[in-house]
Formats: structure tokens, sequence, C-alpha cells
């Protein structure tokens, strides 16, 4: 390890240079121009590290990039794994302007998630510079539509993981630089009630009311919450009607889901589907479900843990775990049973918040961390 570590240590000028400049070309998910700009550059970076770069189109997102390095012949194969797309619009770097400030670095996307694709590319080169990729190969997957839901990405990423003996996700760290061992599974539905419309003062009983029908069944959905299992539901668009004077015929509702187990997953998509009107009159239909599966702590995950934390003992660091309720593409990856890691980007806070930033003097110890895993994963 105090190769590794002294080799990125003394990098840093490289890794903060390469942040900085792809931070800059902004690269919202839903510019797909933009998302290419930004990609480009990045695939010019991994070809200057000898990486066989792949640019893979998307019908609905900038091109994805893989990129692959290491042995034609390898005995083992790890995936790292991430996104350069971001929930920024293009300008927002004029509000909120890349600068560095007691030790740490400002705007947006640095931490969610550029600072992670630098870290994971000094792992590499690393790596290279010690002469371990042989009888290994590394493939980094970097997608263009992870905070857009991985639409066009997924199935690329579930290719790339069967394949794949281990998967790092170089998402952020949780709190302290804690790794991540389980992700809830996160799902949406969308709840629409059908009433019968009648005047709301002359005969108000001619009608069945959708609004009325929608609020019972918002009690209904609250009662399958089940915090203690990590089962959350949350109603966070309502709408309907068009009058005041008119008995509504129409409402819908949009509802965020999260289950930290699949058996759990399953039984709420059951439940949502289950509901039936309380109101006569009226008629439900209930659309969507689990998008992202949940990543759940397998005896794989925990090794890789334990790896992990061996190796930050080693730089004499402290590296925790936890869960989050927030999903990523380590959600795939995980469910499909591949060995999973995922937080171990850079270290810092405020994803897709205005103070938004990394922690400067962690990354190339992060870095350091991810090569030795590389290492030894096998």
């Amino acid at each position: 390890m105090d190769s590794l570590r002294a080799f990125c240590d003394g990098r840093y000028d490289w890794l903060l240079g390469v942040l900085t400049e792809l931070a800059r070309l902004e690269s919202p998910t839903t510019d797909p121009a933009a998302v290419d700009r930004c990609g480009e550059r990045l695939a010019e970076h991994l070809r200057e590290m000898e990486g066989a770069v792949e640019r893979v189109p998307s019908p609905t997102s900038g091109a994805h990039l893989r990129a692959t390095f290491g042995s034609g012949s390898p005995a083992r194969r790890v995936m790292l794994l991430g996104h350069f797309d971001t929930v920024w619009p293009v300008g927002q770097i004029e509000r909120m302007p890349l600068r560095e400030s007691d030790g740490r670095l400002y705007g947006p996307g640095v931490f969610d998630m550029k600072a992670g694709i630098v870290i994971g590319m000094l792992a590499v080169r690393a790596l290279a510079a010690a002469g371990r990729l042989a009888d290994l190969r590394v493939v980094m997957l970097w997608t263009a539509d992870e905070e857009r839901g991985s639409r066009s990405s997924r199935g690329l990423v579930e290719e790339e993981a069967r394949r794949s003996d281990a998967v790092f996700v170089l998402e952020p760290a949780l709190p302290a630089g804690a790794v991540k061992t389980g992700r809830k599974g996160c799902g949406e539905f969308e709840l629409r009630v059908r009433g019968i419309p009648a005047h709301a003062g002359i005969d108000p009983t001619r009608g069945a009311s959708a609004t009325d029908e929608l609020a019972a069944q918002i009690g209904a959905i609250g009662a399958l919450r089940d915090h203690a299992r990590g089962v959350t539901l949350n109603v966070g668009v309502i709408e309907g009607g068009d009058r005041p004077n008119v008995v509504a015929d129409h409402a819908r509702a949009i509802v965020d889901a999260r289950a930290a187990t699949m058996e759990d997953a399953r039984r709420l998509e059951q439940s949502m589907r289950a509901l039936r009107p309380v109101i006569e009159g009226t008629a439900l239909e209930v659309s969507g479900g689990f998008s992202r599966p949940p990543f759940e702590r397998t005896p794989q995950v925990a090794r890789l843990y334990g790896i992990a934390r061996a190796l930050a003992a080693e730089m004499g660091r402290e590296l925790g775990e936890g869960t989050t309720g927030g999903g990523s593409d380590g959600n795939f990856t995980g469910a499909l049973g591949v060995p999973t890691l995922d937080g171990l980007g850079a270290v810092g806070d405020g994803a897709h918040a205005l103070d938004e930033h990394v922690v400067t003097a962690d990354l190339t110890w992060r870095a350091a961390l991810v090569a030795g895993l590389i290492a030894r994963s096998g």
C-alpha cells in the first residue's frame, strides 16, 4: 500500500487539474450536447492513460463511456462504475463558481460525482505504474443518464457487471468517508382516480369525487409505511379537479417508494396494486413500480468491506460503513449478486445543493484505497 499511496499523493496536482477541468464542462443529463462535450474530454484523458475507450451512443441522453485497462487474458475482471451527468443546468457554474476554501473545493458536480471519476482514474494509473495490471482487466463504465434513472444505461451496467468479479462504485462517500454496503431500492407509482362530475351546489350527490377518493387512498398508502424495516412512501405530487364548483371527476398522485430488501419491494408493489376504491362510483388505476432494486448487504459485500477497512487501516484511516435511502447504479449490480462496494468516491457534502464540495485532502488516499481494493479483491 505504501507505494500506491505515495504514487497517488504525488499526483495530487494532476487529480485536481482533471477534476476542475471536468467540473467546468457542465453536463446536465437533460442536455446531451453538453454531456457529450464533457464525455469527449474525459475520453481523451482515458486514452492518455492507454485505455481502450468505447463511446456507447444513447437515444435518450449523451453517450456513455467504457474504458478497458489491463491484460488481454485476465485472471480477474473488476468494474469501476459511476456517472458524469449532473443535476445542474448549464450556467450554474456562474452562480456557484469553482473555488477552494478551507481545504474544500466547491462547485457543481464536484461531489456528485466527478471527483469519484478522477479518483478511479488515479487508482488505475497507480496500478499501471506499479505493474499490477498483469492478469487483471479493469473496466471503467461512466454513464450519462444516472441522474434521470439510468434508462438507457441500465442494460449496459448489468451486462458489464455480469462479466465482473467485483464492482466498485465511485459515488460519493457517506459522512466521515464511510462506504455504502447497502442502498434502498427506489420506486415511483402513479395513482389515478376517476370520479363522476356534478354541480357542487345544486346536486352534489349525483357525483363521485375523485379528490375525496384520493384523500382516502393517501391514508391507505400511509398505512403501508414501515420505518423500522426501511419501507417509506412519500406522496409528493397531488393534482385533481378543474373548478371549485364541480365535483372532481379526476385526480392523481405521484408516490415515491423506498424499500431496503427485495422482499419488501415486491410486497409494496403488490400492496399498491391491491388498492381498491372506497367511494362508490370512483375507480383507481395504479402504474409504476421499482426502477432500482435494493442493494443488500450480503456476505460477499461484507467481505469487500472487510478488505477496504483493512487497507484503510494500513494508511492510518478508519473506514466505516452504512446504508442510504438514495439509489445509484450500484443497486443494479448488487441486485445481480455481483459483489459490490459503493460510496468509494469523494469525501464531502452538498450533493444537489448550493454548497456542494469535496474535501481535497482526502482525494488521493481514496484513490490509493481503490487501487488497493482492485489489487486485493480477488
